[in-house]
């Protein structure tokens, strides 16, 4: 306890230019005789704390203080800062506090270099509060419940024991072991809904978890295209392929060739007019008869 008091002293001392020692008694709930000690334990320490009697009068810290480089380098305190900094980009870690604190203890500003927002557009209180919720499940160690829509629209109850949050492939995912199925499953973040974290402990070191492969999708069947994209979509092409996939025709139009999945038709279509499958030729087909089906329901009388 007096160890945390003693770095919340130097702490305050270096953002205050001067305190009394009935303040600090008063925010510790501790006597002024305490906190006299505690000054005296400081001053042996070497660090330069001093008091001035009387009216007017208080305990300070010399300006010019910053924590013995012996122990971290300049270099050492850039890194420990940045490092803080990521983890608090992401929104989901508070680490405001204790940025405060290091900043002031190593003198440095530490440029805020960057942001990463994990959270859908429009969707940012609700995911944070879902994260927050199973983190506090997976390190308490607490059965959770929740509905689950899987991805052939099946929606379903679900009872886990919640083992590992991973960020994997744009999305986050939950590894747990599932009390339904009585083994190891992962589920997509946003597919699930209604949770809520029973008082049912479990022992995590009871488990050992698998490599992230979510069970209940199989393995995508790639299918190779060669598509060509007008100029008003070109900003989508580079967002999701690589360049090596891309080429730039004389016109500024693209001709992507790439490996999409069973899915190639929803996303083939997402770009309205601005697409057309060059190859292969039983694509261009099928999309022919979804595009009649999708007439057909805005041609009903």
């Amino acid at each position: 306890m007096q160890i945390n008091r003693l770095f919340e002293i130097v702490y305050i001392l270096m953002n205050k230019k001067q305190i009394t020692a009935n303040e600090l008694a008063a925010r510790f709930e501790v006597s002024k005789r305490t906190v006299l000690r505690d000054i005296d334990t400081l001053t042996t320490a070497g660090i330069p704390v001093y008091t001035i009697q009387g009216k007017g009068g208080g305990i300070f810290i010399r300006d010019n203080f910053v924590l013995n480089k012996a122990f971290v380098s300049e270099d050492e305190q850039k890194q420990i800062l940045f490092s803080l900094q990521s983890m608090a980009a992401t929104g989901l870690v508070e680490t405001n506090q204790i940025l405060g604190r290091l900043r002031s203890l190593f003198h440095n500003s530490a440029k805020e270099w960057i942001e990463v927002d994990f959270s859908r557009w429009g969707h940012s209180a609700a995911d944070n509060a879902k994260f927050e919720m199973l983190k506090h499940a997976v390190i308490n160690e607490l059965a959770v419940s929740f509905d689950y829509l899987s991805p052939f629209g099946e929606l379903k109850g679900r009872e886990v024991h919640p083992l590992k949050l991973s960020f994997k492939s744009k999305a986050w995912y939950l590894q747990s072991f599932c009390l339904n199925e009585n083994d190891y499953r992962v589920f997509k973040f946003t597919r699930i809904n209604n949770m809520a974290v029973s008082g049912k402990s479990f022992a995590g070191n009871n488990y050992e978890i698998p490599s992230i492969q979510p069970a209940e999708e199989k393995p995508p069947e790639f299918i190779h295209v060669r598509i060509f994209i007008s100029q008003n979509a070109k900003y989508r092409i580079y967002d999701e392929f690589p360049e090596s996939d891309i080429t730039v025709n004389p016109d500024g139009s693209l001709t992507l060739r790439t490996a999409l999945g069973l899915w190639i038709y929803d996303y083939i279509l997402s770009y309205g007019t601005a697409i057309e499958v060059l190859e292969p030729q039983h694509i261009r087909e099928e999309l022919l008869v979804r595009l009649e089906k999708i007439k057909n329901k805005y041609c009903k009388t």
